[in-house]
């Protein structure tokens, strides 16, 4: 029977311990001083604050918002399969992960307002003089509607209306899926960058929102248990492990996905790509590439996961939170890897790489969106955590 909502229903007094009220003020001060600085940006100017430049327009605040979107579309098809599968492994973190996939999305349109020049001017035209020719405005409108559904959702489950909440939820994944897949045809379909363009970014984005969804089930739902310093039940373990699977699989297929992707620029296409590739194998991103996209994100969970065989709760959220950085690198070393190549490679004596780095001011704003999602991770843990304990109500 629906309710009507309350905190005293929903919310868990005893998790508002010494600990969560330190990790809720080191959190909501990063949020704090990243939003400074990004506001700051606003009245100095982006170009005075960032590293981007004229050649290379996008960076590390792009990335992060790929990032968290991408994060964001995993948890939310993940939430969504394991509610309308009923009776699964998942369904014990399927509510936490509809609050996590809230969250992250919220955090990269944090970061995202803080590197476009005029927010305000975006979502006005989005609506007023919509372009629908264009990937990003579809993935920008895609995401809107997707907040919109997950937060719907999020309510209806709170207030206890399951079997609309997951017609939402349904309708919320869907959303995300399409919204997923136009990001990352905003650079499959840019032809003047070799490194970015074909088909396969977009199953990539989609098989890697799988890979850092599940990643981030298993790390927060690990988290929410060390805050309340009690012991994981059985059914949560089970769910936990279960996301270890698909984490495994997922890094198999990405893994798979890009030693293809990479391999392609050897085999024909353009030199440009096959610079672009070099430059990761053995060229000024190769450390990044090999050390933490392939190393840390992708080899050394699935080592971790394979000699543990999932037993281990503290192994496999390590494994998760190594995918998450590596997910996080990776998006980084393809923004910025699609742009070191001069387009007019060979003329006018330029560079065989442009160069970029992000700024230290770049990385404060990038603490905004790690500060939101903590905190509101924490005090969502606070509020609403009976929810999350409640699966067997979908």
């Amino acid at each position: 029977m629906a309710r009507q909502f309350s905190l005293d229903i929903t919310a868990e007094p005893e998790v508002a311990n010494s600990l969560v009220k330190m990790m809720s003020f080191f959190f909501g001060l990063m949020l704090l001083v990243g939003v400074g600085v990004g506001l700051a940006g606003f009245i100095i100017g982006h170009e005075h604050i960032f590293n981007n430049t004229r050649e290379v327009p996008w960076g590390l605040l792009i990335s992060t918002y790929a990032f968290f979107a991408i994060t964001s579309t995993g948890l939310c098809l993940l939430a969504a399969i394991s509610h309308i599968f009923g009776g699964n492994k998942l369904a014990p973190l399927a509510n936490r992960m509809v609050w996590i996939s809230l969250i992250t999305i919220l955090s990269g349109f944090l970061v995202i307002g803080m590197e476009i020049e005029n927010p305000w001017r975006m979502a006005i035209y989005n609506v007023i003089s919509p372009n629908v020719t264009s990937n990003i405005w579809w993935m920008g409108t895609l995401y809107g509607m997707a907040l919109g559904f997950i937060l719907l959702e999020f309510w209806l489950i709170l207030t206890e209306h399951y079997t609309l909440a997951l017609v939402l939820g349904v309708f919320g994944a869907l959303a995300e899926v399409a919204a997923n897949t136009c990001l990352g045809g905003v650079f499959s379909t840019l032809a003047a960058r070799p490194f970015w363009y074909g088909a396969q970014m977009p199953v990539l984005f989609l098989a890697c929102a799988f890979l850092s969804g599940a990643a981030a089930a298993i790390f927060f739902t690990h988290l929410a248990y060390i805050i309340r310093r009690r012991q994981m039940e059985p059914a949560v373990f089970a769910g936990v492990q279960a996301a270890g699977k698909v984490l495994l699989l997922m890094i198999v297929l990405v893994a798979v996905g890009v030693f293809w992707r990479m391999a392609s620029f050897y085999v024909g296409g353009v030199s440009d790509g096959r610079v672009a590739a070099d430059a990761f194998f053995k060229g000024p991103m190769s450390i990044s590439f090999w050390g933490l996209e392939v190393g840390v994100g992708l080899a050394a969970p699935v080592v971790l996961l394979v000699l543990t065989r999932m037993k281990s709760l503290f192994a496999m959220s390590a494994a998760a939170l190594m995918s998450l950085v590596g997910m996080f690198v990776a998006r980084l070393n393809m923004v910025t890897g699609g742009q070191f190549v001069p387009q007019y490679l060979g003329y006018d004596d330029l560079p065989t790489y442009l160069d970029y780095t992000p700024s230290g001011w770049e990385w404060i704003v990038v603490l905004a969106g790690i500060g939101f999602t903590g905190i509101a991770f924490l005090q969502g843990e606070r509020f609403f955590g009976k929810r999350f304990t409640e699966h067997d109500a979908h």
